[in-house]
This record gives structure tokens, C-alpha cells and sequence, in this order.
């Protein structure tokens, strides 16, 4: 097997024989590489998914992991090379093609129709028709229940429920019972950032349904950044850096720092060393806060300092972060930057303040993804930059390529569009435009969501930096190691209250959780979250 050149003396890929074709019993590609113009995203990759096992396909954003994707499900053919289906030759020139080798794919975000129900959303395409162009509805009702009992989902779909009332968890069993219904069986299908969105319950739930699908013998292609769900699922790794296959694993006989190694061709063993700079000044002070989400909140984040905030799905974490924004509404208690109080329901005048907020949601609440990194960077700083009514260009271009060049934004100019770039450049761009702000408290939720491992070091200097030039930072993550690396203290909430607070040194990933699943929330005051 050939593979992209690298300067870390990488040894070859373990797992499979070099240049060998895939196994009859499976589905992969041989020899593939993919130009787009002068770029080239893969480079003669030759990698097989057999049938029975759950293979995890990793890399950093950027990688090669959707070309490859694209290429198997039809979406893309390849500059050279092939795609092999049941150790042969297979020509995939259309989505249609792929679905008829029995190849699916379950994207990150899917693609449900709204206003029509689940039963018509899993067969959309293939609707059972009478009498010309009439819906069958008697036997679309028959079909749905059939395919509901067969694959477990009779009690967590309701077939008649519209598509837009679904949750998270929800539209993701409506794209699978997509990839298992139909003529043809499936074969291999793909998993892209499956449980970004899904509560422990709901990730639980939908493992337990891979592994089903693994033991009946189709082949599983699992992407995700998250490592620890890579050794619960995977039997295989398959890493790909600069569009090349540097390495394939077996789960069982590798470990977190070796996948790093070979994802980002270095060793990120210090990415979360960092002086610990909390000086005394109180810069953010809420003082018993209560929304129509969260109650009787009470915390304090001194200049310098990194406050983590925890607790499982639905614990009030983001609306708190909303409400301390401005952007929902205030029934009692204050927020004081500086001293001063803030006004609730005033987004703008918290900005003035001094306070910005990253949201989970970069796509949808952050980020103007039609508009170039320079606009989405001199958002929040317009008013600086205009002279009169106008603003001033050449300030704003110089402005944008500064936060672009510190922050390393990968991007062929500020003037590309934000939704062209990574997920980890698009959430650069949102720290870019609030360090031109120059904020005193900045809010990060969920900073790393979706992000490769090389990225993530990358915000997590930038979140080391902002600490030591005395920027208050609270950082909302779900990811236990990440908070326990970052912060100084670890505040926690289950039910929109603060449950409890550890400082770093008692912080555990056990006594987060003890915290964030207590049962009774009344035990632990709020005045114990201020220090």
C-alpha cells in the first residue's frame, strides 16, 4: 500500500497486506485518489471494510474522511482507482448505484422533510402508490409497522409523528430505517458524527443497535473525533492524514496516544499543560439568578481564571450562558461585570460590557456561513471601525487578517466563506471576532464539539492565552477530560441548578458525575459555588 509521504517515520499500516485488493466479504476501495482542481484530497488509499466488524475511520478535519465517504456512496467518482464491492470492480457513478451495491450512508445532520410523516420520511422515494399516483395508504401503515418490529424502533418512533417534531435521536433512527429498508440489503453503512447531538441514553441505545447490525454481518464505517467512543465500538481504526492511509489498527492492541500520533503526526501528550493565571479580581459575579430554565444561580469567574461548567444533556448549562448573555429573560437575582450590573434582555449593551458568548450551535446562532471570514470577524466591532456611516474597509480587511494570522485560521483569504471551511477554522473565526471585541468575560459552550484532535490543541492554547491576559473564561463542555485539563475550578448543575463545585485538585471525572447525577439536588446550597 502506498501512502501520502510524512516526516514522522510513520511505519507502514498494520491490519492488512500492502496493495492486496479488499477481501471477497467486503466493501472498500483500491488505489483511490481524488482531485478537485489543484487540490488533491486523496492519494492512492487502499482500505477495506469487512463485512461483520465496525471499522472507526479517523483523521483530522480536512483528512480525506468525507471524499472517501462521497466516493462510496456514489457522490463522487474517483480520479484513479476503484471502488471494490465483493472483490469486485464496481463502478459507482450515482447515489442510486451505491444504494443498489447495498452502501448507506447515516448523515451527521438528517435530512428529514418536515411536514410529512415518519412513515412517508423512511420510504420517500419509494412511496407505495394504487390506482396511478395515489398514496397506498393502507400499505405504507403495513410496511412502517413490519419495519418498526423487525428493527427494534416500534417504541421509539411514533410512524404517524411529523418530521419536524422529531428529536435528535429520533431523526437518526428515521435515517437508519432509511439505510435498512428498501430492495436491496444493506451491505456497509456509515455512521458520520452520529452522536454529536444524542444524550448518554440515546448514544447507549444506538450502539447497542451497530453492534446488532455488526453481528448480522453488515460492515459498519463509524466516524467520530470522540476516542473514547471509538474503543467502545470499534474492532478496527483506520487513520487518514492529507488525503493518504498512514495506518489501520486493531482497537484492541492500540491506544489514544498512538492514534494522536498518527492523525496529527505528533505527539499531543502536553496539550493541556498551562500556568494556572487566576489573579483575585472579580470580574463576573452572578448572584442567585433564576430564568424560566435555571434557578438560584450563583457564580463567580475572577480575571485570568477558567471556570468549566458540567452536567449532563438538559442540566441548564446553555440557557444559563444564554441568560448571562442577554439573550433570555431574567425573573429574579443580578449579574454584575465589573461592578456593574447588566440589564437582562440587552444582548448589545451585555457586548458593550464586555462580555461575548461562543455557542454551541456555531452554525445556527454564531456564524454568518454565506458571508466571508472578514464579515463574520468585524461583526461585534463595526462601531471601531466606521468613520461616520461608513466603515472603514481597509481597517476591517487588516483587522480580520490579524485574529485570522494569530488564531492560524486555515483558509485561502478572509474573503472565503465561512461555510467552505473546517469545523475547527469556523469556530477560530468565532474567537476571532471575539478577541477583536477584546472582551473581559468570555463564554465558551461546547468550544471543541465536532472538532479534530489537532484543532482542539489548538483552542485549547488559545483558551491558555486568553487566561493569561486576564480574560474571565466559562467553558461549558461535555467532555469530562477536556474540562478537567482546562480549568481551575468545575462548577456543576443537574436540573437548572448548581449542584456543586470542585477545584482542580478534587475534580475527578467521578465526582463530576456524582455531582451531575444527584438525586437530590436540594442537598448541595449555592453558596458553595463562589469562592
Amino acid at each position: 500500500m502506498t501512502r501520502a509521504p510524512n516526516a514522522t517515520g510513520d511505519s507502514g499500516p498494520s491490519g492488512g497486506q500492502p496493495d492486496a485488493a479488499p477481501p471477497h466479504d467486503s466493501i472498500g476501495v483500491t488505489g483511490v485518489t481524488k482531485q478537485f482542481g489543484a487540490v488533491q484530497a486523496l492519494t492512492d488509499v487502499t482500505l477495506d471494510f469487512p463485512g461483520g466488524q465496525v471499522t472507526a475511520l479517523m483523521g483530522e478535519n480536512g483528512a480525506g474522511k468525507s471524499t472517501l465517504l462521497k466516493i462510496l456512496t456514489g457522490d463522487h467518482q474517483p480520479t484513479e482507482g476503484h471502488v471494490v464491492v465483493a472483490g469486485e470492480r464496481t463502478e459507482l457513478d450515482s447515489p442510486a448505484r451505491a444504494r443498489a451495491a447495498g452502501i448507506r450512508i447515516i448523515p451527521q445532520e438528517p435530512e428529514i422533510i418536515p411536514h410529512i410523516s415518519v412513515a412517508e420520511n423512511v420510504y420517500a422515494g419509494s412511496l407505495p402508490r394504487k390506482r396511478g399516483r395515489l398514496l397506498d395508504r393502507q400499505e405504507l401503515r403495513r410496511r412502517i409497522v413490519a419495519d418498526l418490529a423487525r428493527l427494534g424502533f416500534a417504541d421509539a418512533l411514533d410512524p404517524d409523528l411529523p418530521g419536524h417534531q422529531l428529536t435528535s435521536a429520533q431523526r437518526q433512527l428515521v435515517e437508519i430505517m432509511r439505510a435498512l429498508t428498501g430492495d436491496t440489503a444493506a451491505r456497509l453503512i456509515a455512521f458520520d458524527e452520529p452522536t454529536s447531538s444524542l444524550s448518554e441514553h440515546e448514544v447507549e441505545a444506538l450502539f447497542a443497535l451497530i453492534r446488532r447490525l455488526r453481528d448480522q454481518g453488515i460492515a459498519i464505517v463509524y466516524v467520530s473525533h470522540r476516542m473514547q467512543e471509538i474503543f467502545q465500538l470499534a474492532d478496527r481504526i483506520a487513520v487518514l492524514r492529507d488525503g493518504g492511509l498512514v495506518g489501520v489498527q486493531q482497537a484492541s492492541t492500540t491506544n489514544e496516544g498512538e492514534l494522536v500520533r498518527l492523525m496529527v503526526g505528533r505527539d499531543l501528550s502536553t496539550m493541556f499543560v498551562r500556568q494556572r493565571t487566576a489573579t483575585d479580581r472579580l470580574v463576573l459575579d452572578v448572584k442567585n439568578l433564576t430564568t424560566d430554565d435555571v434557578q438560584n444561580i450563583s457564580l463567580q469567574v475572577r480575571a485570568g481564571e477558567v471556570v468549566g461548567l458540567a452536567g449532563l444533556i438538559g442540566a441548564g448549562r446553555s440557557e444559563l450562558a444564554l441568560a448571562l448573555a442577554g439573550d433570555q429573560p431574567v425573573r429574579s437575582g443580578t449579574v454584575t461585570l465589573d461592578g456593574k450590573p447588566l440589564r437582562s434582555g440587552h444582548p448589545g449593551e451585555v457586548i458593550q460590557a464586555g462580555l461575548g458568548l461562543a455557542p454551541e450551535e456555531r452554525k445556527a446562532q454564531a456564524l454568518f456561513l454565506q458571508q466571508s471570514v472578514r464579515d463574520n470577524t468585524s461583526l461585534v466591532v463595526l462601531d471601531r471601525l466606521r468613520r461616520f456611516r461608513f466603515v472603514r474597509r481597509a481597517a476591517e480587511r487588516e483587522l480580520a487578517q490579524h485574529y485570522a494570522d494569530r488564531l492560524r485560521v486555515r483558509t485561502p483569504s478572509i474573503n472565503h466563506e465561512v461555510r467552505k471551511l473546517s469545523g475547527g477554522n469556523q469556530q477560530k473565526v468565532v474567537l476571532a471576532r471575539w478577541l477583536a471585541r477584546k472582551p473581559k468575560v468570555l463564554i465558551l459552550d461546547e468550544p471543541t464539539r465536532g472538532i479534530d484532535v489537532g484543532a482542539k490543541a489548538e483552542i485549547y492554547q488559545i483558551i491558555a492565552d486568553l487566561a493569561k491576559e486576564g480574560v474571565a473564561l466559562l467553558v461549558i463542555s461535555s467532555e469530562l477530560p477536556e474540562l478537567l485539563g482546562l480549568a481551575d475550578r468545575v462548577v456543576v448543575m443537574q436540573g437548572g441548578r448548581i449542584t456543586g463545585e470542585l477545584s482542580h485538585d478534587e475534580a475527578t471525572e467521578e465526582s463530576i458525575l456524582a455531582l451531575a447525577m444527584a438525586d437530590d439536588i436540594g442537598r448541595t446550597s449555592n453558596s458553595g459555588a463562589t469562592s
